[in-house]
């Protein structure tokens, strides 16, 4: 074999099923590659080495399952086949018992809820990969942000949310983020439950009425234009029907982490294909559910598998026209994450799309065909290449030449050193590769466990009502710092949580952590009146903090503006 680069063709016929070539007949540059996916441990099968126009089985490429917390990317243009690299991945990772989140933005990740059909198609693509493709559905949760779509309401609180993922969503310049941080801070700092948008909305009213004038001159670099500009671009955003993004009860990201009874790990697909005309919302709120995960997860290190992998996809809407805060946010988040066990694939159509400083933290690859039909298609070609290992192939005329379910490779080793490029025949989900029926979905999301506990929008005492009562008689200090005991969602819906009992949350029940019963000595009725407020409904909610000063600072925290935690 001559040393000219070569790029596989996507037309010659593969080996008769059951034949094995054997290893020792590989070509020696073939040889060479496939030994740098040889791992030992725990791997996700991708497919097989496509080399010189021929796809060779028995080159399996793979990725190790500890290193998938290191971060990837799957880019490739549209119809190349990204969602069923996406369906493959999570496939194996729920097998081998890692949660996996998917948001599917063309509402067809569904299927991975129910077995795979097979056809002509599945049985020639598992012959030519050695594939013993078997029909399987996973275990799955559906969400749907707000409830707009097939899923259990996905909900944050203006509060968790923050001001700088707010600017994002409202499309606020520089100054104007710097000032909804200022009117974040006077709401702390007067102890304003911020829940919902009317909340925020009131407390920006306040502040440029007559009455709160006062109040806003000793917020400092707040001036009364750019607190009316904000007030009108919340009233915009509300009156558009964006309200119902935000509120209670609001969704607890550890739910992402579940495994199912089986020992699988749990799909949780989030829906927005009902939300696809509103990308700047959905992608922002991606990034929140991310934010939250990195507040509450404990550092693990370099553990033997990742607690759950996150796939964002249209990753490019959550970097397009975003503030420097907002790209250091991402940054340091990536970087960060990785610590606590949290993998995150960005899903795109070329590299491009993601900037420099997170494209540098994304150790596994996986880049489908790119187009190069115009000069900026070829100039983003080039610089795709270039974010490559030095290869055998062409890179160039392989990306253009790439079929349908054929991508090029690199991932992390298990020594964390990159692996030698390599074309890849992928292989074919064994769920349905498709949507299910709206019936079947709906099923699913009512009989979800989630569903009683976050289906219904609660709406308790917060800033807006205290906000509405009469001031007779009373300054902007003792509006705002009053606080009326409101009912928290655990104690409305009366659901139990992360898995407790009922007698564990309410404290009521015989034996449980309910009122001392009786023969129990003094100190143990004290502890067990401790053990009764802290598994309460209330405490948790307000630890959950839809409202709390400590709530604001920990959201905010990763952003800059405060460094507490839950």
């Amino acid at each position: 074999m001559s040393d000219r680069k070569r790029t596989p063709g996507t037309g010659a016929a593969p080996p008769a099923p059951g034949t094995r070539t054997g290893a020792p007949a590989l070509p020696r540059e073939a040889l060479e590659i496939a030994a740098g996916y040889a791992f030992p441990g725990p791997a996700l099968d991708l497919g097989a080495l496509l080399w010189d126009g021929t796809c060779l089985p028995d080159a399996q490429i793979r990725v190790p399952l500890s290193m998938l917390n290191r971060h990837g990317l799957v880019a490739g243009a549209t119809g190349t086949g990204k969602t069923k690299t996406l369906q493959l991945i999570a496939e194996q990772l729920s097998a081998q018992g890692v949660p996996v989140f998917l948001a599917d933005v063309k509402g067809d990740l569904s299927g991975i809820a129910a077995p795979g059909q097979e056809n002509d198609k599945v049985r020639s693509r598992a012959a030519e990969v050695h594939q013993q493709w078997t029909g399987t559905r996973f275990p799955a949760e559906f969400l749907a942000l707000g409830g707009v779509g097939h899923g259990v309401p996905v909900r944050a609180t203006i509060t968790s949310f923050g001001p700088v993922l707010l600017s994002k969503v409202l499309q606020l310049n520089q100054t104007q983020e710097q000032s909804l941080g200022l009117i974040f801070h006077y709401a702390d700092s007067k102890g304003l439950e911020l829940v919902d948008l009317k909340d925020l909305r009131a407390v920006v009213a306040f502040l440029t009425s007559d009455e709160g004038k006062a109040e806003l001159r000793n917020i400092g670099g707040l001036s009364t234009a750019t607190a009316g500009v904000i007030l009108r671009s919340l009233t915009a955003f509300e009156a558009e029907g964006m309200g119902d993004f935000f509120g209670e009860p609001e969704f607890d990201t550890a739910e992402l982490l579940r495994t199912a009874p089986d020992g699988r790990g749990l799909v949780s697909v989030l829906e927005l294909s009902a939300v696809q005309d509103r990308p700047r919302l959905f992608s922002t709120f991606l990034m929140w559910l991310l934010a939250d995960l990195f507040h509450d997860l404990p550092e693990v290190g370099d553990a033997d598998r990742p607690k759950l992998v996150f796939f964002f996809d249209e990753a490019h809407l959550l970097f397009d026209e975003a503030s420097k805060a907002f790209l250091d946010a991402i940054t340091r988040t990536v970087r960060l994450i990785r610590s606590k066990g949290v993998g995150v694939f960005f899903v795109t159509q070329t590299p491009k799309d993601v900037p420099a400083e997170v494209l540098g933290q994304l150790g596994n690859r996986v880049q489908h065909a790119l187009r190069a039909f115009t000069p900026d298609d070829q100039k983003a070609l080039r610089a795709t290449v270039k974010t490559f290992p030095d290869s055998p192939y062409d890179l160039e005329e392989l990306l253009t030449g790439l079929g349908t379910g054929e991508a090029v490779v690199t991932v992390l080793s298990e020594k964390g050193a990159p692996t030698p490029v390599a074309a890849t025949r992928l292989r074919a989900p064994e769920s349905l590769m498709g949507p299910i029926g709206a019936e079947e979905l709906d099923r699913a999301v009512t009989g979800s466990a989630l569903h009683e506990r976050y289906a219904q929008a609660v709406d308790r005492e917060s800033a807006y009502e205290r906000l509405q009562e009469p001031r007779r008689g009373k300054g902007p200090d003792e509006i705002a710092g009053e606080r009326r005991p409101g009912k928290g969602p655990d104690e409305i819906t009366g659901e139990p949580r992360r898995g407790k009992g009922p007698d564990e949350i309410t404290g009521t029940g015989v034996g449980g952590r309910g009122t001392p019963s009786r023969g129990k000595s003094k100190a143990e009725k004290e502890e067990s009146v401790v053990e009764q407020v802290v598994g309460s409904g209330m405490f948790k909610s307000l630890a959950r903090s839809v409202g709390t000063q400590i709530g604001r600072e920990i959201t905010r925290s990763l952003f800059g503006t405060a460094r507490r935690r839950r």
